[in-house]
């Protein structure tokens, strides 16, 4: 994978870029590893966190599950002054529209409507069930900058509150690109619709008790 492409692309000029490969076994330790140093940024609204954690590892997860190849590669920013996350999910995998062909229902649709199918709930390639990228939609809708979903010959793009869908380059795999504000609270369960807690889990896995008292 061309990670210096990824860092002339969506994070030229970026100081502190911090740039993590992962596989299977490592993938928990990565996606834990960029949550804690999310933390050290007191000014990030832990509703942000909450709900953060839920997309990211689920970014992260299909990976593993759906692209075929072994390796992902997780790339994130956060710039204080503009209280602005960068993050950026990559593969050089199958991509989303072999993927999703895998499933019947979906075997004769073109990559372009896959791309727009895959953020909706429950459209699945049957290997997972269909609520991760639909949860990160959510979030991008609620709090999000821009979010950018390439994969083959075509990039959808939501930014400024418009979406556009258009063949632009070629990119072997799936790559998710998004900018986040961070200082809005939000309602983390209500961006998972309330299907998971994902307050409760991220503050189980990542605020120590003693900061889980003073939340409350």
């Amino acid at each position: 994978m061309d990670i210096a492409f990824l860092l002339d692309k969506y994070f030229k000029g970026r100081d502190n870029v911090s740039i993590d490969v992962f596989d299977a076994q490592t993938l928990n330790a990565v996606y834990q590893d960029v949550i804690k140093s999310l933390t050290s940024h007191l000014e990030i609204e832990v509703s942000v966190l909450q709900a953060l954690s839920y997309c990211l590892y689920e970014m992260m997860d299909n990976v593993h599950i759906h692209s075929g190849k072994p390796l992902g590669t997780a790339i994130t920013h956060y710039d204080s002054q503009s209280q602005t996350m960068q993050i950026l999910i990559a593969d050089d995998g199958m991509g989303i529209h072999a993927s999703l062909s895998e499933n019947s229902t979906y075997s004769n649709i073109t990559e372009s409507e896959a791309l727009k199918l895959c953020l909706q709930d429950k459209i699945t390639d049957g290997k997972g069930m269909g609520f991760g990228l639909y949860t990160t939609s959510r979030l991008i809708d609620s709090i999000g900058h821009e979010f950018i979903l390439h994969s083959g010959s075509h990039k959808l793009i939501r930014k400024h509150g418009t979406e556009s869908l258009v063949e632009n380059g070629f990119w072997q795999g799936t790559l998710i690109y998004m900018e986040i504000r961070t200082g809005q609270e939000i309602d983390p369960n209500q961006i998972v619709e309330h299907r998971v807690d994902a307050a409760a889990e991220y503050n189980e896995t990542f605020v120590e008790s003693e900061e889980l008292e003073s939340l409350w």
